[in-house]
């Protein structure tokens, strides 16, 4: 084998990397009409205006999913995030347009859809691709035992049978990261690897370099450790604190039976945290629910704004804007959160200070984690000697300072937030294989 295949398939973002005998390693581009790109989108959308003969309404993956999603003449059906389920019952099958997909099917669309649009990289989509290393959370998002773990491995790597991809070696995503890092290393280093992912947060404390690679005796891997929460949890904050509040959250409205004042259900909200929930909100006996509020509540704008937002399925395009005002607070101390689609007018401004309020509660769960992975290695924090993070979320500002003031300004490293686990997981494939 001259080539070793790397593959990391995120909550919100994939990869693809192939490493070369020779030690080079490449990320596989997609082509995208902005150009081409080294993630590919781990979504799907459904245009029921385009079908199939044999398989019905036709699935586009990443690029062209969007693409399809911001062109389509009539409402489809957007589905992302697929990995944070696999631990969990909560998504078995969902019905598609009169078509009933199990999730493996939905996350091997996926997959296809990476296969499909890499060019040559893995050979013909038709074909067996075997020998891939394929990155996997520390803890999987929703895992709460063991048999969680497991069943989301085995549902993981059934997905990637459907895909065509046997033969299949798991790896912990901060020891893809590692491996990247490793890769521009001509010294030996013990290195906290932090990497954080749509859903997960996940840390390594590893040796690295030239020697430790030379040395088949030493234990390179001291520990690992992972929490459930990552940037898309922090989106979640941000709705709450700022977007659900405009679309009825607290509010309440006056019962047809006997006039009395009741709430407007707050589990309503916990769909509106993470977008792609919001299609849970999409029943007939929901949307009545809520229209019988509306109907009932002294000021129904909120309501109808929140309708607007179901019926119309703009859970993405809200969420995008949630997400561009949480990426600008890394670089600004104020920015303002918009979104506005009749009769939705959200035009509000967010304070990074504010921000940092609201997940402070999710940074004190970061800070546990990393303290487990210390006490149960017994390494101390003087003896590491870098910190290298990798994620998109490990650009927040708040993120960082927590390694700033364990560890200093000066042994942090960052780089290639959205590609390292990829790049590192193709480095791995070809030790492991080469």
């Amino acid at each position: 084998m001259d080539r070793f295949i790397g593959l990391d398939f995120g909550t919100t973002n994939s990869a693809l990397s192939l490493a070369h005998a020779d030690g080079r390693s490449e990320l596989v581009r997609f082509a995208t009409r902005e150009g081409p790109s080294s993630t590919f989108r781990s979504v799907l959308f459904f245009d029921p205006n385009d079908r199939d003969i044999r398989a019905g309404v036709r699935a586009y993956a990443g690029p062209q999913a969007l693409e399809h999603y911001r062109d389509a003449v009539a409402p489809g059906r957007l589905i992302q995030s697929l990995k944070s389920y696999l631990a969990t019952d909560l998504l078995r099958s969902t019905t598609v347009f009169e078509r009933s997909y199990t999730l493996e099917e939905l996350i091997a669309l996926i997959l296809r859809g990476i296969r499909a649009q890499c060019g040559d990289a893995l050979g013909d989509p038709a074909s067996v691709v075997k020998g891939l290393v394929v990155g996997r959370p520390v803890r999987f998002s929703n895992a709460d035992t063991p048999a969680d773990e497991q069943r989301a491995l085995d549902r993981l790597r059934a997905s990637l049978a459907l895909a065509g991809m046997e033969d299949v070696t798991f790896e912990y995503e901060p020891v893809g990261a590692a491996y990247f890092y490793e890769s521009r290393l001509d010294h030996d280093e013990l290195v906290l690897i932090g990497d954080f992912g749509g859903g997960t947060s996940d840390f390594c404390l590893v040796r690295v370099g030239p020697g430790a690679r030379r040395d088949p005796s030493a234990q390179r891997i001291l520990g690992t450790e992972g929490v459930g929460l990552a940037g898309d949890v922090f989106d979640g904050e941000v709705v709450d604190a700022v977007v659900s509040p405009r679309l009825g959250k607290g509010s309440s409205y006056r019962s047809y039976l006997d006039g009395k004042e009741i709430s407007v259900p707050a589990w309503l909200y916990e769909r509106v945290r993470r977008w792609h929930h919001l299609s849970f909100l999409r029943s007939r006996e929901t949307l009545r629910f809520v229209k019988e509020m509306r109907d009932q509540c002294p000021d129904p704008r909120a309501l109808s704004a929140l309708l607007h937002l179901v019926e119309d399925d703009l859970g993405f395009d809200l969420h995008r804007a949630v997400e561009g005002t949480k990426v600008k607070l890394s670089r600004e101390g104020m920015v303002n959160l918009r979104f506005v689609d009749d009769p939705v007018d959200i035009d509000v401004p967010v304070s990074r200070e504010d921000f940092e309020r609201w997940i402070a509660g999710d940074l004190e769960l970061l800070r546990g984690c990393i303290d487990r992975l210390f006490a149960h290695t017994g390494v101390k924090p003087a003896e590491v000697d870098r910190v290298f993070l990798t994620g998109g979320t490990s650009m927040v500002p708040a993120v960082r300072q927590i390694f700033v003031e364990r560890f200093g300004e000066h042994r942090l490293r960052a780089g290639d937030e959205l590609t390292s686990v990829a790049s590192g997981l193709a480095l791995r494939a070809r030790e492991l294989r080469g």
